[in-house]
């Protein structure tokens, strides 16, 4: 399939000082967008201004929400060139999600040469200041005019860019968690393991409760005993017991990340014992009243590496290795945005270069 180019008229005036981009805010001049037909499959696929698009009010994603997206990332490295990060894997990934949420698969190496066709042309929006990068949101939604609940005949794909500021732009500071006791986010058999819209609407409310309480994030256990950690709210989560990494399996009802599997590599490589098992919430506060608790760190495509200093179960409050990053925490941020940012050499062979 041939790949149509439309370029605009009418380019944005770039951001002047990247220090105040943010996250989620500014768009780029261009976007790839695929239709889906059933009995055609995918095709028609062009990259085109970035700009509004038509949609019935009767569009199923808007009434069942038969959607699903990625993120990931593209980033400048010191002698001006750009790459990204383990792309192969999020395409990988977002075929899981579509067999789950019924969507038609899309052909990996295809949409993997138009993300890089498109991130060529709009190469300009790639911040050059330290922890910046490019923001990468490939999406499907369901677009038949219809009203009633049953797999869509009608797809479009979508990939649009946001140049983005440094996550931590203060420093790499711990962040505060909330044990979410009363919502479940995910059950085994459900979609918790698919990058879904609804996944990160359930969510909410316990986000909400966490922010109530002061804060920042909500770490969810399972939906069926609630004793069993799961994930945080945008990010897996990681704890360091007595020297031993742990962090919970995939069963289905955790989104198997990205950044979490190239941590437990990059863990395994360097000689720490890892292991993906089923942990109680419980097993963690005896740790910490043990004294066994050394570290609690999230992973996720936003903040690379987040440090847990704070983690609040009920009435007790734990404070995770005094409120400071933790050794292996600090180890892994500096290896994964090494790679990522091109200063430290690529061992695993994760860069695409564009």
């Amino acid at each position: 399939m041939e790949i149509r180019i439309e370029k605009t008229t009418t380019p944005k005036e770039k951001p002047v000082d990247e220090s105040k981009l943010g996250f989620g805010h500014v768009f780029t001049d261009h976007m790839f967008v695929m239709n889906y037909d059933a009995g055609q499959g995918w095709h028609d696929a062009r990259i085109v201004p970035y700009g509004e698009i038509s949609l019935s009010p009767a569009s199923m994603c808007l009434h069942y929400g038969q959607e699903i997206f990625e993120g990931l990332k593209a980033y400048r490295t010191a002698d001006g060139s750009v790459q990204l990060f383990r792309p192969d894997e999020n395409f990988k990934r977002m075929n899981v999600s579509a067999e789950r949420m019924v969507i038609p698969p899309i052909d990996e190496e295809f949409v993997l040469k138009a993300l890089k066709q498109l991130v060529e042309m709009e190469k300009d929006w790639v911040p050059h200041s330290e922890g910046a990068s490019l923001y990468i949101r490939p999406f499907i939604f369901a677009v038949d005019p219809y009203v009633g609940v049953k797999p869509a005949d009608h797809y479009l794909f979508m990939i649009i860019l946001s140049p983005s500021g440094a996550y931590y732009s203060t420093g790499l500071n711990p962040v505060k968690i909330y044990v979410e006791e009363k919502y479940v986010r995910a059950v085994r058999g459900g979609t918790g393991f698919a990058k879904t819209a609804a996944n990160y609407a359930i969510s909410l409310k316990g986000q909400d409760e966490a922010h109530n309480q002061d804060y920042e994030q909500v770490l969810w256990l399972d939906g069926v005993e609630q004793k069993y950690i799961e994930e945080v709210g945008s990010m897996n989560i990681f704890f360091v017991i007595d020297g031993e990494v742990i962090t919970p399996e995939l069963t289905g009802s955790v989104l198997p990340g990205i950044t979490r599997k190239s941590a437990i590599e990059i863990c395994r490589k360097k000689g720490f014992k890892v292991t993906e098992r089923r942990i109680t919430i419980e097993e963690v506060a005896k740790a910490y009243d043990e004294g066994k608790l050394d570290e609690v760190f999230g992973t996720g495509t936003a903040a690379v590496i987040s440090p847990v200093g704070h983690l609040k179960w009920g009435s007790k409050i734990m404070e995770i290795n005094n409120n400071q990053i933790g050794k292996i925490s600090h180890m892994l941020y500096e290896t994964l945005t090494g790679i990522q940012w091109g200063t430290l050499p690529d061992e695993f062979g994760w860069i695409v270069k564009v």
